[in-house]
């Protein structure tokens, strides 16, 4: 998901282990317990960690228990000795509450959205087996923003996980987007005096136009360009996906 954890350490000399669901996990220094845990095929479920930032624990997802004690394993180092539990019933259902919630606090209509099939939030829900939304439906009213004239913001995807505003902030330098409010009325703002993206310097080649885990960020007249059945988490399911991409990563 080194110095600042920002990317999973390899070393040929690792002979330090936690235990994962029962499994020996080897990891060496400066790995958190979800890049040795994805290192070594193992999949933890996540939405806000990305291999190329610096973790922060937002959307919990990636929750395990530690020793016994609840932790984001995205923000935990790994140490010789740990007892890390992640599929357990318990840990799995409050996985499955989380993804529900999300599901229902933004406008997340799946057959009509063009990042279905590459949406990690559909990914997940899929992997964790949600088939129903469970909560009331919030249906927030938030904008649409075309100005920009590669890039089409849709503000009722988002799902507060800030990796575009890391992005833009820690790749790009650029801090074109942030997250204002407090509790249910937090969401995501476009740093300009308009409030529009295209009355920012956001260029479509940004690595913050590319980190959405859903479909707030979209490019223009590319939509549907691969049909719905052979997008990326179609096919294979999302734990499948991440582990998979993170070997060939570091088979590089």
């Amino acid at each position: 998901m080194n110095p600042d954890m920002t990317e999973p350490v390899s070393s040929p000399l690792v002979s330090s282990t936690f235990t994962l669901d029962g499994d020996e996990i080897p990891y060496a220094p400066g790995q958190t317990v979800i890049q040795a845990a994805l290192a070594a095929g193992k999949y933890i479920p996540h939405l806000c960690y990305h291999p190329e930032f610096k973790p922060h624990g937002s959307c919990k997802l990636c929750t395990v228990k530690v020793n016994g004690r609840p932790a984001s394993s995205c923000t935990t180092a790994a140490q010789d000795g740990l007892n890390v539990e992640s599929e357990t019933p318990d840990i799995k259902d409050k996985r499955r509450t989380l993804v529900q919630m999300l599901l229902v606090e933004g406008n997340h209509f799946c057959p009509s959205c063009e990042k279905s099939g590459n949406c990690m939030l559909q990914g997940l829900a899929y992997d964790l087996g949600v088939m129903s939304p469970h909560f009331p439906q919030i249906f927030p009213t938030r904008p649409v923003d075309a100005s920009h004239p590669d890039t089409l913001l849709d503000f009722n995807r988002c799902i507060l996980c800030e990796l575009c505003v890391r992005a833009s902030s820690e790749v790009d330098h650029k801090g074109v987007f942030a997250l204002s409010g407090r509790g249910i009325t937090k969401h995501l703002i476009v740093n300009s005096e308009s409030g529009r993206l295209g009355d920012t310097d956001f260029a479509a080649t940004d690595k913050a136009a590319e980190v959405c885990p859903v479909g707030v960020i979209l490019k223009k007249r590319v939509g549907f360009a691969v049909p719905i059945g052979e997008r990326k988490y179609d096919p294979v399911p999302i734990s499948v996906q991440t582990v998979s991409h993170t070997h060939k990563k570091e088979t590089v």
